[in-house]
């Protein structure tokens, strides 16, 4: 049986966690709702899926790489409050605690950590599991890699796989993600995609030519109507693949042993627990190998 790794899309999952719960403060008077948000969907993912190894990766505030090619680029988000920015460190401490090893990147975003540290793992043959608030990531799913993704809240949670997508969007395989992302843009990412085409449209045109790239090739046999629509927009279609694209050579200091689980030191998580408040966390501690 290959052994496991969770890789944990924390800016992601510690936002959902800070928008589905209620506001909830330490004994210092410091907002904790997010902090006790992450713990519930780690406790659980680590609960039904027993990892050998667990990585976090997080964003950093500073521009990515992305933002060089495109200004515009997730521009248009609300700004994140400073009520959530200020509970990043006590989760990375609480991480600390369990031994959870984190990744992060200036000029990179968690996504592109994930993808290299998936990539990287999977040449070890370790099964990867990404924990992520997002859809994002589905693109990064093959026979190795499945997202468990939080559809709604902290709590309402599904194990996506290759079959999974493909019922989720109407046929297309994970890698055609990337593509349908590049036809119909991302409004969450401020990403353009050809204006005029729907997911509908995007969909179709992908079962029928498989990627942009083969897409364009055949511009001629395409309604003239939709082709017109990627002749004027080809520009921002390519530019948004790039964009969406999860890129998976970060130069990053990843050594799969050194996120074994078993460095897990119950005692440490459990006086954190308690330094948080958290007593009804404590009785969910994974037990040890």
């Amino acid at each position: 049986m290959p052994k496991r790794l969770i890789i944990i899309d924390s800016n992601s999952v510690i936002h959902r966690a800070f928008h589905a719960l209620p506001p909830l403060t330490a004994k210092t008077g410091e907002l904790i709702n997010a902090v006790y948000g992450f713990l519930l969907v780690f406790l659980k993912a680590v609960k039904e899926f027993q990892p050998d190894y667990i990585a976090a990766c997080f964003d950093l505030p500073q521009p990515t790489f992305r933002h060089e090619k495109y200004k515009e680029y997730k521009a248009t988000r609300p700004k994140t409050p400073a009520e959530l920015y200020n509970q990043i460190p006590i989760i990375k401490e609480v991480l600390g605690a369990f031994g959870v090893q984190v990744f992060e990147k200036q000029g990179f975003e968690a996504d592109d950590l994930i993808g290299t540290i998936s990539a990287l793992a999977s040449k070890t043959g370790a099964e990867t599991i990404i924990l992520s608030g997002d859809t994002d990531n589905f693109q990064l799913i093959d026979s190795n890699t499945k997202v468990y993704n939080l559809r709604k809240g902290v709590k309402d949670t599904v194990l996506y796989d290759e079959k999974l997508v493909e019922e989720k969007y109407q046929g297309l395989k994970p890698k055609q993600l990337l593509d349908f992302r590049a036809l119909r843009g991302d409004p969450s990412d401020n990403i353009p995609g050809v204006r005029g085409v729907g997911e509908k449209t995007a969909t179709e045109l992908l079962k029928e030519f498989g990627d942009l790239e083969n897409l364009y090739q055949n511009l001629a046999i395409i309604k003239p109507k939709i082709s017109e629509l990627l002749v004027k927009y080809k520009g921002q279609a390519f530019l948004s693949k790039e964009l969406a694209a999860i890129y998976k050579s970060v130069p990053v200091d990843f050594n799969l042993e050194e996120c074994s689980f078993e460095r897990y030191n119950k005692e440490k998580a459990k006086e954190i627990l308690e330094k948080l408040g958290f007593y009804s966390l404590i009785e969910r501690l994974p037990p040890f190998k």
